[in-house]
């Protein structure tokens, strides 16, 4: 048996050393020193030393999980690839768990939740984006089900058609059917549904600029042509119309270009 001789105060806030029999023998958490009801003159054998260095270990390990909650949110998932990373014994894992959660520190319901609000006022993604993180995360597909009540489907319309608006912007020098298409396939790159674009498109579609459509088809056209020189007559035009219309345009506008051409 060994008697504590001294218990002192680490710098470190609620921490302290123990000693025993007047020599330096552990550091303990201030939880653990309650838990064992640790006090000068307390004895200890061999077995009681082994059980506070394993209950101090795991009082450690969730130390740092506190700190690493100090700076966000976090899931259960998260936590526990924090806790492998700092190489916890996996019979800490579900006894830190257990804490976190009773403490309302961990709820995956909660940030599941709160990751779709801030979503919603921050950010212009669509729900299967949102699905998709937080299944990464390790929610559930129940607590997603939840969040996702918020994105309702006014909600969504009006986030897509602030994307749209600026998809348009950004294609606002593709031709008018290319343009289209390259905004709903952004749409659908950020997580909403292809038939969003059909209900949001007479709010968002510009209006049509002829005279710049006019001149899209005239610069690419006279490249195409260029192009496919070595094609002659019917084949040549075949090859033509099939390379505006991959570039987004339409075949009957080509096929007037193509007309003037041949009257010339």
């Amino acid at each position: 048996m060994a008697k504590i001789s001294k218990i002192e105060v680490q710098k470190r806030k609620g921490q302290y050393n123990i000693y025993l029999d007047g020599k330096y023998a552990f550091p303990v958490a201030e939880s653990v020193l309650i838990q064992f009801r640790l006090m000068k003159g307390t004895e200890l054998d061999e077995k009681q030393i082994a059980a506070i260095a394993t209950a101090n270990q795991q009082a450690k390990a969730y130390s740092r999980m506190l700190d690493y909650l100090s700076y966000q949110m976090r899931t259960e998932s998260d936590i526990i690839k924090k806790l492998k990373e700092i190489n916890t014994p996996e019979e800490f894992v579900e006894p830190i768990l257990k804490k976190l959660r009773g403490q309302q520190l961990i709820d995956d319901h909660a940030y599941a939740a709160s990751y779709v609000r801030t979503i919603i006022n921050t950010d212009l993604k669509g729900p299967r984006v949102i699905r998709q993180h937080l299944r990464q995360k390790g929610i559930g597909e129940n607590d997603i089900d939840d969040a996702l009540k918020q994105f309702t489907p006014d909600v969504q319309a009006e986030l897509a058609k602030k994307l749209a608006v600026k998809l348009f912007r950004r294609y606002r020098n593709q031709p008018e059917r290319r343009r289209a298409q390259k905004v709903q396939q952004g749409l659908m790159t950020k997580g909403f549904a292809s038939s969003v674009y059909e209900i949001i498109k007479d709010e968002v579609v510009p209006q049509p600029d002829l005279e710049q459509e006019h001149d899209l088809l005239a610069k690419e056209a006279e490249k195409q042509w260029h192009r496919t020189r070595r094609y002659q007559g019917y084949e040549r035009d075949q090859h033509f119309k099939q390379a505006m219309y991959r570039k987004g345009f339409d075949l009957d506008d080509v096929q007037s270009w193509l007309d003037a051409q041949n009257l010339q």
